[in-house]
């Protein structure tokens, strides 16, 4: 079939492109243009999703049966897509856990249950409920959203899972926080965007917590596989959240995927059992974490853009907390 993936050059897009070409289906990509070219075998189509005349004059007469939606993150970029695209026979979209007002702190239980947001703030969260909103509305029982958590794997840059990888792998004396035990739960993109592409092809609806099962595992169960899959041989300096805090520390920015403990308690508290009746896999996080690893051997490391500098504790504040 052809399927039209918004979005599809770099990480989650860039799999649902390579699982929907194994597929066997005729793919298309419909991106800006300037993160890259998708993978060898979909044609790249350019537009700002934003302007209303861009998709339908890339599109140029082919006409998608299918789509799976990564890149969407404002209302207009919904409103144009559904006016274009509400007559295929499935459209999957990713949408976040921050479509729900009360996340974080959650905890999250069945979708139906739980409020999303419904104001006009042109936030991510906001923006996302909106397009869940937008495109539900356009195309009915034909539109899934899966509301995504934790994505890791190869071709991820934000650098999140990569800055623990790489600074474990330097060895020696390494900060983290006190309450290693706080939960966390992850998807494999590979995982997600399989899924995400079947999801389409079914037609399948409604909302779904698209992230791994809660209690999967720990912080320091992930750190540990990290020193693992690195051979490395770093040792771990807990330290309390109130003295992170007080130093400075932001949260999930300088000690990327980490939530001060009050909050961790009830984030990774996220009802899936949706989507394991749909069947979102759930990979063993080793490999997950050796697969990104190995992939960051041989790409290089993301540069850091004006305004918005990679995660990663800075090496003079961790000097200070290592100093006590």
């Amino acid at each position: 079939m052809r399927l039209l993936v918004l979005g599809g050059t770099h990480f989650l897009g860039r799999h649902v492109v390579t699982s929907a070409l194994e597929r066997g289906h005729d793919v298309a990509t419909f991106t800006r243009g300037v993160s890259g070219e998708p993978p060898e075998g979909a044609r790249a189509l350019h537009g700002d999703r934003d302007d209303p005349d861009a998709l339908p004059a890339a599109l140029d007469g082919w006409a998608p049966e299918l789509v799976v939606d990564t890149s969407c993150q404002s209302r207009p970029a919904a409103t144009n897509a559904a006016a274009v695209l509400a007559d295929v026979a499935g459209y999957a979209f990713v949408s976040s856990l921050n479509a729900y007002r009360t996340w974080p702190p959650g905890p999250i239980g069945p979708e139906d249950d739980e409020p999303t947001w419904e104001t006009d703030e042109d936030e991510y969260g906001q923006n996302k409920a909106a397009a869940e909103r937008i495109l539900g509305e356009a195309l009915g029982d034909r539109f899934l959203t899966a509301r995504a958590g934790l994505i890791i794997g190869p071709h991820d840059p934000l650098y999140r899972l990569g800055w623990w990888l790489d600074r474990i792998a330097r060895g020696g004396l390494v900060v983290v926080p006190a309450h290693l035990d706080q939960p966390i739960a992850v998807v494999d993109a590979r995982d997600l965007a399989d899924w995400l592409v079947a999801m389409a092809e079914q037609g399948q609806g409604g909302a779904v917590n698209a992230t791994g099962p809660a209690g999967m595992t720990t912080l320091g169960g992930l750190l540990d596989v990290c020193r693992e899959v690195t051979d490395g041989d770093a040792e771990w300096v807990p330290i309390p959240d109130t003295e992170l805090l007080a130093a400075g520390v932001q949260e999930w920015v300088h000690l990327p995927l980490w939530l001060a403990d009050e909050t961790a308690r009830t984030a990774w508290d996220v009802d899936t059992s949706r989507a394991r009746e749909l069947g979102l896999p759930s990979r063993p996080v080793r490999d997950s974490v050796a697969d990104t690893w190995a992939w960051m051997q041989d790409s290089g490391r993301p540069e850091p853009r004006p305004g918005r500098p990679l995660p990663g504790l800075p090496p003079e504040l961790e000097d200070q907390l290592l100093a006590g």
